[in-house]
């Protein structure tokens, strides 16, 4: 998994990567453009993977409007391991308090089908999920890798609210 970033429009400066950066400005006064050669990457708007979040998959994105951003500067990014199964178990409390629910599939509307929109905490046993805001896979998003979630600022959420829930299967 390979991508370059660059100063704006492919231009200038460039650095190659292939796996997690917590800090692009080490190498670029401004990440402005991506190229993702291979495989699937979350970038972030702030250093050390906060801020808002974008998904980027192979292919050119020669400024922040190409990946949906509002801010023109890309500060981290970090690589979504590929996976072939997918399992998340979701708790209502955190540090795994309450009822759980299992999702082995993509969830459209959290809410319908777990009568709550608030998680708390999860875990991930296997796969790489998105979180989002809002239900029909809309509003900021939040990756979810495998591995253990006791609060959701620890996905970086600013509230417990998940309004949809996807899978990330296509590289």
């Amino acid at each position: 998994m390979t991508y370059w970033i660059f100063d704006k429009n492919f231009e200038g400066h460039q650095y190659e990567c292939s796996g997690d950066c917590s800090d692009m400005l080490c190498y670029l006064s401004c990440c402005n453009s991506i190229m993702v050669e291979s495989g699937c990457f979350m970038i972030y708007e702030q250093p050390h993977f906060k801020g808002q979040q974008f998904l980027v998959r192979k292919g050119e994105y020669p400024d922040f409007k190409s990946w949906l951003g509002k801010n023109d500067c890309v500060c981290s990014c970090c690589e979504i391991p590929m996976g072939s199964s997918h399992e998340v178990k979701l708790f209502e409390r955190m540090e795994y308090g309450g009822q759980m629910m299992a999702l082995v599939d993509d969830c459209p509307n959290v809410m319908d089908m777990f009568q709550t929109n608030h998680i708390f905490s999860c875990k991930v046993i296997s796969g790489s999920w998105l979180f989002f805001e809002q239900s029909n896979y809309k509003g900021r998003m939040y990756l979810i890798r495998p591995g253990e979630y006791t609060r959701f600022t620890e996905w970086g959420g600013l509230s417990a609210h998940v309004g949809s829930i996807k899978r990330i299967t296509d590289y």
